[in-house]
């Protein structure tokens, strides 16, 4: 064994504490650097290892070989006979260490030893930072924006890494800017060969369900159940909420007095507009309440093909289509149901028509007419818009 005139174990030991990447972890990426370096630039035909003491700080390379009877590669072997002149307890099939001798440790080798343990160094942090995250995701964090690229993917810091927010996972239209502060909801943590990959986002909905019950007592100790949530970043989100409390009322306790509550939840969202809906266990009262603030009128379900036809006077009309077709997509996505969208000119008041056919057969008129008259009040109908929870953008 040879004392170094520099001691490796006390400089890793500093780096790893400054790094906070464990000590043992490093020696021995150190200790395999250095093999690789001395194999491949003195000693390439030869079976070398490298022992880095961590306590003295005594590092030994040692060439190996094999005793064997015959020798078929001295590189890697050694006679039998040859081994029993060095130690008289050998036998075939044992190893035997050679010291190497410092002075071949050529300043070539150290500085590919160096080079490679840089590489394991960044190795090893990056496995630091994938296991402090792997476990967090799904979590809501805060980090601080640092910078952006030139295809549009901002980098945020959140502590231990960066994660990157690419611009699908953005808000539309919100201005980032580096050194503030902004919610993320940490959306998947992943080995890459480039290291660990933390993709973050503002546009997913469990953002906004996070801030839900950051900002409403009632949703956060679960008198109040957010059901279902459909969101179009930055423009406009339908929450479907549902009280546990007859007394508790799931949309006032959302909105707040004056509506404080979910102001302060769409102000983290650069003021998106949220509507709080009613979520009901009928699938026709859901869809009624998601189609909100149209007035719709008759429903038709069919539950095994997860399809709705909705009927809707002209005047409510352009109201459940919303801008670009975004009210009924919201609320397809929503309810998970498909949503058709018909209208009708005949009537303004669907449910009265009804009502007032049933009164006219329980008055002895003829069901046959009742039934023909009631359904010409749809002889003029047409699809005039149709959604799918497919048709919203992830």
């Amino acid at each position: 064994m040879t004392q170094p005139e520099f001691n490796f174990a006390d400089a890793l030991r500093e780096v790893a504490q400054a790094r906070n990447i464990n000590e043992m972890q490093l020696i021995e990426a150190f200790e395999q650097s250095l093999a690789q370096a001395y194999t491949r630039n003195v000693e390439p035909d030869k079976r070398i290892e490298v022992h880095l003491d961590p306590q003295s700080g005594e590092l030994e390379v040692l060439v190996v070989r094999e005793v064997v009877e015959k020798v078929e590669d001295e590189h890697l072997q050694i006679s039998l006979a040859d081994a029993l002149e060095l130690d008289p307890g050998v036998e075939v099939g044992m190893e035997m260490e050679f010291p190497v001798d410092r002075e071949k440790f050529s300043r070539i080798a150290l500085q590919a030893a160096k080079q490679t343990l840089t590489q394991k160094m960044r190795e090893t942090e990056r496995n630091v930072v994938f296991n402090e995250y792997k476990d967090r995701e799904g979590q809501v964090l805060t980090a601080q924006v640092v910078r952006s690229d030139n295809k549009g993917n901002w980098f945020v810091e959140l502590g231990a890494g960066e994660a990157i927010l690419p611009p699908r996972e953005q808000i539309p239209g919100e201005k980032l800017t580096p050194g503030n502060r902004v919610k993320i909801y940490l959306k998947e943590v992943r080995k890459t060969p480039k290291g660990p990959t933390i993709l973050a986002s503002r546009a997913d909905e469990r953002l906004l369900d996070y801030l839900l019950k950051q900002e409403i007592p009632e949703v956060a100790n679960g008198i109040v159940e957010v059901k279902a949530i459909s969101r179009e970043a930055g423009q406009r989100s339908k929450v479907a909420v549902f009280s546990h409390n007859s007394n508790v009322d799931p949309i006032g306790a959302c909105i707040g007095h004056r509506g404080n509550r979910i102001q302060a939840v769409t102000g983290e969202l650069g003021r998106e507009r949220v509507d709080v809906i009613l979520w009901d266990a009928n699938t026709r009262d859901f869809i009624r309440n998601a189609l909100s603030p149209a007035k719709v009128g008759l429903i038709e379900v069919l539950p095994d093909r997860r399809e709705a036809t909705v009927t809707v006077t002209p005047d409510q009309l352009s109201l459940a289509i919303g801008k670009g077709g975004q009210n009924v997509r919201l609320a397809a996505k929503l309810t998970g149901f498909k949503i058709d969208l018909r209208e009708t000119a005949a009537i303004s008041d669907l449910d009265a028509a009804m009502q007032q056919a049933l009164a006219d057969e329980q008055e002895g008129r003829d069901s046959g007419n009742a039934q023909s008259a009631f359904d010409a009040l749809f002889k003029d109908s047409k699809s005039v818009a149709t959604a799918s929870p497919d048709d919203v953008q992830e």
